[in-house]
């Protein structure tokens, strides 16, 4: 019964939220054209539920083909990211158009983050229970490393810092919030992401 609830929310919020968010939508879509070089939207490949690909869509905020320059992750102050695009990471506004994954099916408003292939090839057995579930928007470890950029930005050697450090603490959170999930849960989650959001 609770998939069945959360899937009709997901449905029902994400469509919602695409309508009422269209015209901002317009306005972010153009702040991107006119400001830098490239699509509105980035496009990645992600890992989901039962390990099937799919393609994130987020609001692009970094310069055209930065997967191809730099680390899978971000600092806080990575030199690709465009003036524009510090603004939509710090509101989260570039995750909205996640909102067209909710609505697919391929992702929930809330689930474990789905992250890159390269990176899930590290999980452990134990690790990999996170892709049994859709994964999410927006998920407890979400809210603990809000900052998680900064933590990064320090660091002599980010990517391995998210690897050994940060990584392991994520899959943790997430998979205790797969063994204590409830559709009153996620909506707890949703308020305390943003909560925090608009606190920053």
């Amino acid at each position: 019964m609770y998939f069945i609830i959360k899937r009709l929310f997901d449905i029902v919020a994400s469509f919602l939220g695409l309508v009422i968010l269209i015209i901002p939508f317009i306005i972010v879509s153009l702040m991107i054209a006119l400001t830098s070089r490239g699509g509105v939207f980035y496009k990645q490949i992600r890992i989901g539920k039962h390990e099937k690909e799919f393609k994130i869509i987020k609001f692009r905020t970094m310069v055209k083909n930065s997967d191809n320059n730099g680390l899978l992750i971000t600092t806080h102050e990575d030199n690709r990211i465009t003036s524009i695009g510090k603004f939509l990471r710090k509101t989260k506004i570039d995750e909205l158009p996640q909102l067209i994954n909710v609505f697919l099916g391929q992702m929930s408003f809330v689930g474990p983050r789905p992250e890159v292939p390269k990176y899930v090839m590290l999980y452990n057995v134990a690790q990999r229970k996170v892709l049994s579930v859709k994964p999410g928007i927006t998920d407890p470890a979400s809210i603990i490393f809000r900052d998680e950029n900064q933590l990064l930005n320090g660091s002599d050697d980010p990517e391995e810092k998210y690897i050994s450090d940060i990584m392991p603490k994520k899959l943790e959170i997430n998979l205790e919030y797969i063994n204590r999930q409830s559709f009153l849960y996620d909506i707890k989650i949703i308020f305390m992401t943003l909560a925090k959001i608009f606190r920053h």
